[in-house]
């Protein structure tokens, strides 16, 4: 069984996403001209619950959103010791003058957000980039990027792992904080 401590679970892993989503609410009122955009593979879980989520508090049928992959857009791209597999992008539109929410499960040094803003480029130059993280590891930070909206902020030493775990991939919803990457797999 995997030792780590639990940091969110069940019905405040629920009501974390609730009060991320009334935020949203407070800033962009009916989403008129703004999209949400997954960083590929774990943002892309939250931004699909907080799509959902907001479609039914609104009662709209539809938030524009997307998928975004940054494989080839890594700093770190051609210095992994085995091959990257790029996941499958999912953007129909153009976010030119729109407002984006960039969304990611965990902000650590900062550097996938810097490759998802490069990535982001390719479609066009927005009005307005925020970046909302269910988890912020808020000193761990290589660059000076920082997160609009945060679930919940987790202050941890460089070798600690975060996790978020998903009911529709790992059986449950949860944030569990491990000593080490390699305690995860203990």
């Amino acid at each position: 069984m995997k030792k780590g401590k639990i940091i969110l679970e069940n019905d405040q892993f629920e009501l974390t996403i609730e009060r991320l989503c009334h935020q949203l609410i407070e800033s962009y009122d009916r989403f008129e001209n703004t999209c949400i955009i997954g960083v590929q593979p774990r943002g892309v879980l939250l931004a699909d619950r907080i799509c959902k989520r907001l479609q039914s508090i609104l009662k709209i049928k539809k938030i524009e959103n997307g998928k975004l992959d940054i494989t080839f857009y890594r700093d770190d791209f051609r210095t992994r010791s085995k091959p990257l597999s790029p996941s499958t992008i999912e953007m129909d539109f153009l976010v030119e003058n729109k407002n984006v929410i960039l969304v990611d499960d965990v902000l650590y040094s900062g550097r996938t957000i810097q490759a998802a803003m490069t990535a982001l480029n390719h479609y066009g130059r927005p009005h307005r980039v925020e970046l909302l993280a269910l988890v912020d590891r808020r000193f761990n930070r290589h660059l000076p990027i920082q997160s609009d909206y945060i679930g919940v902020t987790v202050d941890a030493v460089d070798e600690a792992y975060v996790q978020v775990q998903w009911k529709e991939t790992d059986g449950k919803d949860q944030i569990v904080l491990y000593a080490s990457k390699e305690d995860k797999y203990k």
